[in-house]
């Protein structure tokens, strides 16, 4: 019987619920002549990924992208399984029994570390972890962090760096009209931060984060930007590549570091101090972060062409109480898939994933986003990497090139995770979530107050689904 009609319609099972996964859902969607069934299955109860537990609660309008996944979840041909982890309530072995192929988008779910003495000082965290904190994220809503030191480095030079910075200088009133946990804006309320240094090893040139975040600095109610005239300035080999290059980002921020450091001074409450051209070397305290100390990096011309930071024989120490590291980010190893623990990422060609004893491609299992090409882009790049995944899933689809499951039908899939007592969510039990979660926001005239406990969701549904309908009466 040909595969992709109605009568044996495709399956396709999707591991992650990012927005990969669901650019990956509409491209196959998109197959006309082909009926294709995809199940998407997520760790947690909440879909969105990053959108929910990544993006900076002050920027709502980049998360008005999960309308376009909530018409992606009404297709007849989507299943949402929430509360379902990979490995555990479904293996390797039960995907390849239920499904002709696999999509694996889990992202870059871990932080790179420093390698540096006194890293591991009570004190000093990734970024990743205050981020998802102060999101709601239930895995990180019951850590703590000390914010009643008056001093904070922040080691990076991107986006995550920037929204850490940002949130730590930010006031009361321009936090309480955004969707961030509500434990963590009371915490941040109480907040004695008055200096953060957010520190890069490269130059004011070489920065990776985006001319909007650098500006948005500037606006902050409580807090000001401090730039040394000589990190504003470009050593020569940095001025060669601006007036050879056409690097708008680069050339806005240089512009934006320029105006900063000429700036006067208000005596604001909070200062964001943007340092360049340092690595830290040591993280110095007694029971607890106390200090960093810093070296000085020069610019030099590396075999690619690019500019790389090395150390000079300068060093500075800095008074701190927390620190938080934000140098990049790796995909973590899932059972019975591929994984290059060095890279990061499940080892793929064009998104067919490869086995790396064989050097071959894995029959029916594909990657897309972060752990498909590593944690690189914006929300909207992993549209086109998901449609190109798509389209060798389809051309070996073509080819017969799939996985032969001896159970392919969507009701197998609810009878596995029924006898197994997994209480899984579908998207309609979601978008109940989303307004009660914005139901309790509108009460106390907040956008949203994010639901951060697993088993409060889980048992908030119970009750719902087990409410009488007032319609009824």
């Amino acid at each position: 019987m040909a595969l992709g009609t109605s009568l044996n319609p495709l399956r396709v099972a999707i591991i992650g619920s990012g927005p990969s996964a669901f650019y990956a859902a509409e491209a196959l969607q998109k197959q006309s002549d082909l009926v294709i069934e995809v199940d998407m299955f997520e760790r947690l109860p909440t879909p969105h990924g990053l959108v929910r537990g990544g993006v900076a609660p002050d920027h709502p309008k980049i998360k008005t992208v999960t309308k376009v996944y909530d018409k992606i979840a009404a297709h007849p041909g989507f299943r949402y399984f929430g509360n379902v982890e990979y490995g555990r309530d479904i293996t390797h072995a039960d995907l390849a029994r239920h499904y002709h192929q696999i999509i694996y988008a889990t992202g870059a779910q871990t932080d790179r570390q420093m390698g540096i003495p006194g890293e591991s000082l009570p004190g000093s965290h990734a970024a990743t972890e205050f981020v998802a904190w102060y999101n709601g994220h239930p895995d990180y809503r019951d850590l703590s962090f000390d914010l009643q030191q008056t001093a904070v480095a922040v080691i990076g030079n991107g986006n995550v760096a920037m929204d850490v910075a940002r949130i730590l200088a930010s006031s009361y009133e321009e936090l309480v009209n955004t969707d961030i946990a509500d434990y963590a804006l009371e915490a941040l309320a109480n907040s004695r931060v008055q200096d953060i240094y957010v520190l890069g090893r490269r130059g004011p040139a070489q920065a990776s984060f985006t001319s909007p975040e650098l500006r948005e600095l500037g606006d902050l109610h409580d807090a000001e930007v401090i730039v040394l005239p000589e990190d504003a300035e470009l050593d020569p080999l940095s001025s060669q590549d601006m007036l050879n290059g056409d690097d708008r980002t680069a050339e806005r921020n240089v512009q934006t570091l320029a105006r900063y450091s000429t700036a006067t001074p208000e005596g604001k409450p909070r200062r964001i101090h943007l340092r360049f051209l340092v690595s830290p070397v040591e993280l110095l305290g007694n029971g607890q972060v106390e200090a960093i100390t810093l070296v000085k990096n020069e610019l030099y011309r590396s075999d690619d062409g690019s500019l790389r930071p090395r150390p000079t024989n300068e060093h500075e120490t800095i008074p701190v109480g927390l620190v938080f590291r934000s140098i990049g980010y790796k995909g973590i190893a899932l059972p019975g898939v591929p994984f290059d623990a060095r890279a990061g990422v499940i080892p793929n060609a064009q998104g067919r994933v490869i086995s790396p004893d064989e050097q071959k491609t894995v029959t029916g299992e594909y990657v897309v986003g972060w752990i498909k090409r590593g944690p690189s882009g914006i929300i909207g790049t992993n549209k086109p990497d998901s449609v190109a995944t798509v389209a060798m899933m389809i051309e070996d689809a073509s080819a017969e090139k799939t996985l032969n499951p001896v159970e392919p039908s969507a009701a197998s899939v609810e009878r596995l995770l029924n006898e197994r007592g997994v209480r899984y969510v579908s998207y309609a039990d979601w978008l109940i979530l989303d307004a009660v979660e914005q139901e309790r926001g509108k009460a106390v005239n907040r956008p949203r107050l994010k639901i951060s406990r697993v088993d409060e969701m889980l048992d908030l549904l119970q009750e719902r689904r087990h409410a009488p309908d007032p319609a009824s009466d």
